[in-house]
């Protein structure tokens, strides 16, 4: 007996979307406040993460529906994710499926919200007293509470964490782990701040979850981050506040409140796609003294490349052509678009040390230093004449990283990219020095 396309259990909406789609959803597998998760028979590590039109409060003790919510949320929670993948954080989701759904990894659920914090506010406050509100956290506050509705998700230390000994998909929760979600949550919240601050938005706080994917036993972003997760103060001012909070402090719920409520979190769902977009052009420029330097600089464009920055390559010698490299410089310079240059020279580097003192944009020597004289010849990089303000990197890879990071001054996109990639540097050096004592012992 085979089991049917759009099992007759399942509610009217999806239903409806199975038919258009052809998506095989299988049977329920959680249901929380505001969301459903239902298998996915044809895609094996893949389920539907479909959301409600409920908005709730206080461990649902408040609880309405909202029309329109779960487009909402979703919209919020597709454009996060996004964003945060691009960025190269690790998460469960895969991609925005309809207009009240998304596909996402199967993950078992850490059963913990960890909370950063910004600016004190809110039950902070309440366990806190004597700090006033609007205190803010340099470096950001962490806190953690375990998912437990009954008990009003109390809050845990991280010794109560490590004591619990959870096991998810086969993954033991201990301190490696632990350190992984907490530098984990400082990076995202950062990224997230970032990003809501183009839009003269102060990220106050938020909470997330992580869980562990079922066939990788590896510790992604999941669940969701939508309206409901966060704090969100246009212009740093409370009296404005977009988020959930609204709904929390109202006095009573009419029609006229929820809508109010609902025109806040539709404000968010657009603002949050305008993340996505970068604040400002760029561009890195390599200039090579000559083409037998190729494979060094197509080391340089790939990796600015993976920081989303366009790389041109140009061939020009500042010995041989001084004209030639003047008026290459000025081609770049006549268009506006922010620009860094980086000098790709062997032997006596002549293209640094000429741009440099004929161009205000920075300007990156990196030689292609060969074994025979390298230690010689880079001293035409280090020794500049007085007025020249050119750095010099040797590895490609570095400098345009370092291009990055200046670009990253004005465009959030790039610094979002930069700060997800120490992250994982960070995280991989932790999982490598798990694996090592495991082996030790």
């Amino acid at each position: 007996m085979t089991r049917p396309t759009s099992p007759p259990w399942l509610p009217a909406h999806l239903l409806l979307l199975n038919k258009l789609t052809e998506l095989k959803v299988g049977q329920k597998l959680n249901e929380g406040k505001t969301k459903q998760i239902f298998e996915l028979l044809d895609q094996p590590g893949l389920v539907l993460v479909q959301s409600k039109d409920q908005i709730t409060a206080g461990n649902a003790v408040r609880k309405d529906q909202m029309e329109g919510k779960a487009a909402i949320a979703n919209k919020t929670t597709s454009c996060v994710f996004q964003l945060l993948q691009e960025s190269g954080i690790k998460t469960a989701f895969v991609k925005q499926h309809s207009d009240t759904a998304f596909i996402a990894s199967h993950c078992e659920m850490i059963p913990i919200e960890w909370v950063c914090r910004r600016v004190a506010t809110g039950s902070f406050l309440k366990r806190n007293p004597g700090v006033k509100e609007g205190y803010r956290f340099s470096p950001l506050k962490m806190e953690m509470f375990f998912k437990d509705d009954a008990n009003n998700d109390p809050q845990w230390s991280e010794e109560q964490l490590l004591e619990a000994k959870f096991c998810l998909a086969g993954l033991t929760i201990g301190q490696c782990e632990v350190d992984i979600m907490n530098r984990s949550t400082v990076a995202i919240f950062e990224i997230l701040e970032k990003a809501w601050a183009t839009q003269n938005c102060t990220l106050v706080d938020m909470k997330i979850e992580f869980g562990v994917n079922v066939k990788t036993q590896e510790i992604v972003l999941a669940d969701v981050i939508d309206n409901d997760s966060w704090r969100l103060w246009p212009a740093g001012d409370r009296s404005q506040q977009k988020d959930k909070q609204v709904y929390r402090d109202l006095k009573e719920v009419t029609p006229e409140a929820m809508q109010m409520v609902k025109k806040n979190f539709e404000w968010v769902s657009e603002r949050v796609k305008l993340l996505l977009e970068p604040q400002a052009s760029s561009r890195v420029v390599v200039l090579m003294g000559s083409t037998s330097d190729m494979a060094h600089c197509e080391k340089i464009r790939k990796a600015c490349t993976s920081y989303g920055i366009p790389c041109v390559l140009r061939v020009t010698s500042a010995h041989k052509g001084p004209d030639e490299t003047l008026r290459i410089k000025a081609e770049y310079e006549g268009d506006g678009i922010p620009t860094v240059f980086v000098a790709v020279a062997g032997r006596s580097n002549g293209l640094g040390p000429v741009m440099s003192g004929n161009t205000a944009y920075p300007v990156i020597n990196c030689p292609p230093l060969t074994p025979d004289w390298g230690s010689q010849d880079v001293w035409s990089s280090l020794r500049m004449p007085s007025g020249l303000g050119c750095s010099t990197i040797l590895s490609p890879e570095a400098s345009a990283q370092f291009a990055a990071q200046i670009f990253g001054l004005s465009d959030h996109l790039v610094w979002c990219k930069l700060r997800a990639s120490m992250l994982n540097t960070w995280v991989s050096l932790k999982l490598a020095d798990k694996k090592l004592q495991a082996c030790s012992l």
